[in-house]
């Protein structure tokens, strides 16, 4: 499949258009979607499970341009019919499994009646997902992600428009390699740590060279969805 390539930014500013409304990034975590959107004329909340996942998006936002609460995906700490556009940005399938259609029915509770639901998740595909793997195996999760998007019917969701595209990336070295995964989740640091070696390795030879030395690029496939209202 040839897919188009383009920031994440730039599909979900394409697909819904957030300028000056209410939105909702949950799983901010450094809060650099926040810190876009609100650039863009958006009202931006970010949601993160914990104060100390918040604290990079608090400290980076020194204008203190979006607003930052602590809660889980199934159970958004806002009102009913609050949000124009409540975003997953590539953390649906860092909620648990069992908790990925209530986070949808959570993110539908929130909406407005002309709102949307964005989702933008990761595909299993490619060299970036195989040395992620080294980390964490994601195929389970990511696979579920997905069902459950296909299933949003049963959170009052109805599927619209889907887009696959590529983001690229460079990462200067290993180092900035495991400061990406661990941003998203901390316990990532131990498991890193138990395969130092071979990950470093296998960093080494995946993607392709960068301009700088020990500096390797990956590219991402990606398959956004915008769900609305069934109802």
């Amino acid at each position: 499949m040839v897919r188009e390539a383009g920031t994440d930014l730039e599909i979900l500013d394409r697909l819904v258009r957030p300028a000056g409304k209410d939105v909702v990034d949950i799983g901010c975590g450094g809060g650099t979607l926040v810190r876009a959107l609100a650039a863009r004329g958006a009202r931006v909340t970010g949601i993160e499970i914990s104060a100390e996942q918040l604290a990079a998006a608090l400290a980076a936002d020194g204008e203190g341009n979006g607003r930052y609460l602590v809660g889980r995906a199934e159970e958004l700490p806002l009102p009913d019919t609050s949000i124009d556009v409540a975003v997953f940005m590539r953390s649906l399938h860092h909620v648990s499994i069992a908790g990925m259609l209530p986070a949808l029915r959570e993110a539908r509770r929130v909406l407005r009646r002309d709102g949307v639901v964005y989702v933008s998740e990761p595909l299993p595909e490619g060299d970036f997902f195989a040395l992620t793997s080294l980390v964490e195996d994601e195929l389970e999760v990511r696979a579920a992600a997905q069902r459950s998007i296909a299933d949003a019917g049963q959170a009052g969701l109805r599927r619209g428009a889907t887009l696959e595209y590529e983001v690229s990336f460079c990462l200067a070295d290993v180092e900035a390699f495991l400061k990406r995964l661990v941003s998203v989740d901390p316990a990532r640091a131990a498991m890193f740590a138990a395969r130092e070696a071979e990950i470093t390795a296998a960093f080494s030879q995946m993607g392709t060279a960068g301009d700088a030395p020990g500096e390797r690029c990956f590219i991402q496939p990606m398959r956004a969805d915008v769900l609305h209202p069934a109802d």
